[in-house]
């Protein structure tokens, strides 16, 4: 490997024959640059699609009420069912083990006003698990706490834009704002990825806006985040087992599909993971094929250039060269073409996608990129290959009787 003399004669053949030696780098550069684009590309495609999943809680389970559509138990169709705080705690509880955050939310628009600025904004009440069931970011101040609720509190965090819209200069945090006439005092600012509609939402206790509404325990709608450890199959039956719960809880036949209502991420997520299997599956069966493409590039190459030097083999031979050093020769030579000719194609590769970046957006391609793994999995894909492909012709024709050699045209 660090005989000096082979190293002169590699590089005396490869500038001997610039075309052969540009020929079969080629092969390699071009397989490897169009599986790395391949794949970063289609990484792209499954940050475009994670990240739509990522304005709330990927693992979200959001139950709601409505008007029933069916008679059932002696009661009428066109009944409004509502949830209370015994149904989310009984919710919560129905199996405890897989719920990671849970939230109840009663929703109401209300007037707020700051100085001479006013707006009606949704009003959420809610409890502390609403942060991470949201996916919300605080920019100042604090989220709510166990107190707040216990207490009834009148605090209040408002969203990014609630903050421009009303308040405008200076730190919120502190500030009191009027909401609905009862004053409530600012702690915290929160950022969140739904956008500008999300950012103008304000949230409070929902015990102290249950208690701004006459002493109500109503419940709008309720969140349960299970464990990110369930399957979407067991995350999926999970909800359908919330449903059935609450459905006979609340009186509403089986059938009717307005009484109660359970908005489950789960099946949205396991639709886009056979999507993104079946994606990822194109991707690599493309990838693949490619590699492939240039294994046998490399291979047809190698042959010819084996058979172009049958003669040279033959004088090697004849001056008393062993077919050990004769294949080594022959081996080394293609490795170091498929090596440097590897780390071409990987850097083109990763040059392209560094220019592409986030310019594909539009077509839902976001920040498209190869792990340090594929990369290296790909590379050493190839340059064993060109260590066959150089080895296998080598070989034969080291067993070539030196006369037969010299006399092959």
């Amino acid at each position: 490997m660090f005989d000096l003399d082979r190293w002169q004669e590699i590089f005396s053949s490869i500038r001997s024959n610039v075309l052969r030696t540009v020929l079969s780098g080629f092969t390699v550069a071009l397989g490897l640059f169009i599986f790395i684009v391949l794949f970063g590309i289609g990484k792209g495609l499954q940050n475009a699609f994670t990240e739509g999943f990522a304005r709330d809680a990927q693992n979200l389970i959001s139950i709601f009420t409505g008007k029933t559509t069916i008679a059932y138990n002696g009661l009428q169709s066109d009944r409004t069912v509502t949830m209370n705080n015994e149904d989310y705690d009984f919710l919560v509880n129905t199996d405890k083990e897989k719920v990671g955050y849970a939230s109840p939310r009663y929703t109401a628009n209300l007037l707020v006003k700051y100085g001479k600025e006013s707006g009606n904004y949704q009003i959420n009440g809610a409890n502390m698990e609403e942060k991470y069931i949201e996916n919300r970011k605080m920019l100042q101040g604090r989220y709510l706490s166990p107190i707040d609720l216990e207490r009834k509190q009148h605090v209040a965090i408002i969203g990014r834009m609630v903050q421009r819209d009303l308040i405008k200069n200076g730190n919120p945090v502190g500030k009191d704002l009027d909401i609905n006439g009862t004053m409530f005092k600012v702690v915290g600012v929160f950022s969140d990825d739904g956008g500008d509609w999300d950012e103008r939402h304000i949230t409070i206790p929902i015990t102290t806006l249950q208690q701004m509404k006459k002493g109500s325990d109503t419940v709008s709608t309720v969140y349960i985040a299970y464990d990110d450890k369930l399957t979407p199959d067991q995350a999926i039956k999970y909800g359908d087992q919330l449903k059935e719960k609450l459905k006979s809880r609340k009186n509403v036949s089986p059938d009717d599909e307005n009484g109660v209502r359970v908005w489950n991420n789960a099946q949205n997520m396991s639709d886009t993971f056979v999507f993104m299997a079946v994606l990822t599956g194109i991707v690599g069966f493309i990838g693949l094929g490619t590699l492939i493409a240039g294994i046998i590039g490399i291979s047809n190459i190698m042959v010819y250039i084996v058979k172009e030097r049958t003669k040279e083999i033959g004088v090697r031979k004849a001056i008393g060269a062993k077919p050990r050093s004769i294949v080594a020769l022959i081996v080394q030579e293609s490795v170091v073409i498929t090596v440097v000719s590897g780390f071409v194609g990987v850097g083109l590769g990763i040059v392209t996608l560094k220019l592409i970046g986030n310019n594909l957006e539009e077509f839902f391609i976001k920040n498209p990129s190869v792990g340090s793994g594929e990369i290296i999995m790909a590379f050493f894909a190839l340059v064993f290959a060109g260590f066959i492909a150089g080895f296998v012709p080598a070989y034969r024709a080291s067993k070539i009787k030196p006369i037969e050699a010299l006399r092959t045209e």
